[in-house]
């Protein structure tokens, strides 16, 4: 974390400065909010239910891993989901994400979304547009996974989900530019669904918790290793992900003590990032090692992990989307 972010979980004397420009930051979102509600500024329903996966706080607090999961889900209850995400930096064409895809240009979670092979997945800076030509070449999709579109209001929804970081939850609770929040803390009382990844959950919050204890050789991914086989040895970990600290205590939790490296979040690495003369063994994110594998040796192994979600979550949202 470095530069204004590490003010946003505290409070210090520059906040008398940055909070003028959080309240005029919080009465733009409100506004900007209130003129599509009030159908000033024109929204777009699309032919099949829309679940939006969202934060309304700045960094990673486990979308991609839980608009996987829920996407997994809705498979196995008989549905044909279709992904689609603005991706990293925000591309202007509208185009499908294949395995071969590179994250220079797709973005980097999409990417990793995309190689999981469960469902298309589309990239577009226009959600609209980007889904309405995604489903005329899929159109067995009947039902659209916006990852990361809680603020997209252009796009209708019929389900509204909020990611919450179960440890960081809401920093020092400001809006942009003195806190991590998009949207005032109030906007959880108008989405259908709050989860809390980590942490304690409210009534009414439903739990989820990331897990994976397989590490894949980014060279050849039929090669893994648990973390006992790396124990021992020598470890770098490696993490330019919105809460890099979520890896690196994982990590600890497996017994594995690595030397950590964070990055910023969608950094694009190059091969003098992970040049480490003492490593055995380099740690990698799945969303970092989509940028790493044309440069990385056999020495880099990513984890794998997968969103735990509560199965009352999965009940509530088909009954929202049921025909």
């Amino acid at each position: 974390m470095a530069g204004i972010e590490t003010y946003w979980y505290r409070l210090s004397p520059l906040h008398l400065i940055l909070w003028p420009a959080s309240w005029l930051f919080c009465a733009l979102t409100a506004l900007r909010r209130w003129l599509y509600r009030s159908h000033i500024l024109p929204s777009y329903r699309l032919a099949v239910p829309v679940i939006v996966i969202g934060n309304i706080s700045v960094g990673g607090t486990g979308k991609t891993p839980l608009t996987l999961a829920l996407a997994g889900q809705l498979v196995a209850h008989g549905w044909h989901p279709l992904i689609v995400s603005r991706g990293f930096g925000g591309t202007a064409q509208q185009q499908q994400v294949t395995p071969a895809s590179t994250a220079q240009q797709v973005g980097d979670e999409p990417l990793l979304m995309a190689r999981r092979k469960l469902c298309p997945v589309w990239v577009g800076r226009d959600r609209v547009a980007t889904a309405r030509a995604a489903l005329k070449v899929h159109p067995e999709c009947d039902v659209v996974l916006c990852d990361d579109g809680l603020q997209h209001y252009r796009l209708q929804r019929d389900v509204e989900i909020v990611v919450v970081d179960g440890v960081r939850r809401f920093g020092n609770g400001h809006l942009l530019p003195a806190g991590p929040l998009r949207e005032a803390e109030s906007r959880l009382k108008t989405v259908d669904a709050v989860v809390v990844n980590g942490g304690k959950t409210a009534q009414g919050q439903y739990a989820m918790k990331l897990s994976g204890t397989t590490f894949h050789n980014l060279r050849h991914p039929e090669k893994t290793a648990s973390a006992a086989d790396l124990q021992g040895l020598r470890l770098h970990a490696v993490a330019g992900i919105g809460h890099p600290q979520r890896f690196f205590d994982y990590l600890t939790s497996l017994g594995l003590n690595a030397v950590p490296h964070a990055f910023p979040d969608h950094h694009p690495y190059c091969a003098a990032d992970l040049a480490f003369n003492d490593c055995d063994a380099l740690l990698l994110t799945e969303k970092d090692a989509v940028k790493c594998a044309a440069f990385a040796d056999e020495s880099a192994w990513v984890l794998r992990v997968d969103a735990e979600i509560d199965s009352a979550l999965i009940s509530h949202l088909l009954r929202k989307i049921a025909p």
